[in-house]
């Protein structure tokens, strides 16, 4: 255990009020693709840059090819929690973790047994009608072809933040108290480049801020402890007493 392991180890052990904040590295250990990294959505090649087929405005006027990249890229249902999801499950269970607020919409920390967990950019495990709020779960759109339909004729659209689209009110005011009320915060695992959800992180003011991250992030100077090593090999030496 290297020695900012090894502090992290005393600041979980010291405090009962942690939040951690995290995005798309924490899943990357689980197989899941990231943006940014060189590997990332963002490097690979489609007929439109994935920005842009994330948007609100491209799935309004080219659905059938928003579909085609999603079904590809971001339905992934063969992923499953890996040692970072499982060790702030356990840490929540035993009342260290207030909660966990997190820019990934693939449901792992649910599986892994988190149960208050703030999605900011939604799930792919819920989808609804636009026309009649009809709920679809994960199976069905995965199963689908073209554009999902509902019964009623609608398009169902999945409950993702894309981007031109405003971040859920409640999600927000939900993650602002726990950073607020926090002890210590810990962000691993996101370059910190995606606002607003970056901005949440300043209604911080408690004891310890951690960053756990391969790469650089804005947060690091106000760091009181970094940690650049991959976070499912930190969290995995971590012991919950």
């Amino acid at each position: 255990m290297s020695a900012e392991v090894e502090r992290l180890q005393e600041i979980i052990d010291q405090h009962d009020n942690i939040v951690f904040f995290g995005g798309a590295g924490v899943s990357t250990e689980s197989g899941i693709p990231d943006f940014r990294s060189q590997d990332g959505l963002y490097n690979q090649k489609y007929d439109y840059p994935p920005e842009t087929i994330l948007s609100h405005t491209f799935f309004m006027r080219k659905p059938e090819e928003f579909y085609k990249f999603y079904r590809d890229k971001m339905l992934c249902d063969t992923a499953k929690p890996n040692a970072a999801h499982l060790k702030l499950a356990e840490l929540e269970k035993a009342g260290k973790l207030k909660a966990v607020i997190t820019q990934n919409i693939d449901n792992l920390h649910q599986m892994a047994g988190s149960q208050k967990v703030y999605e900011l950019h939604g799930s792919v495990y819920r989808n609804y009608c636009m026309k009649c709020g009809n709920f679809y779960d994960f199976a069905h759109m995965k199963a689908s072809t073209g554009v999902p339909r509902c019964t009623c004729g609608g398009i169902i659209k999945p409950d993702v933040v894309l981007y031109e689209e405003g971040l859920d009110n409640d999600v927000i005011n939900g993650a602002v108290r726990a950073i607020s009320r926090a002890q210590v915060m810990i962000i691993g695992g996101t370059s910190l480049a995606v606002y607003p959800a970056a901005s949440l992180i300043d209604y911080f003011s408690g004891d310890s801020l951690v960053v756990i991250n391969k790469s650089a992030t804005a947060r690091d100077v106000n760091a009181d402890l970094l940690i650049k090593e991959p976070i499912g090999e930190v969290f995995s030496q971590i012991i919950v007493r």
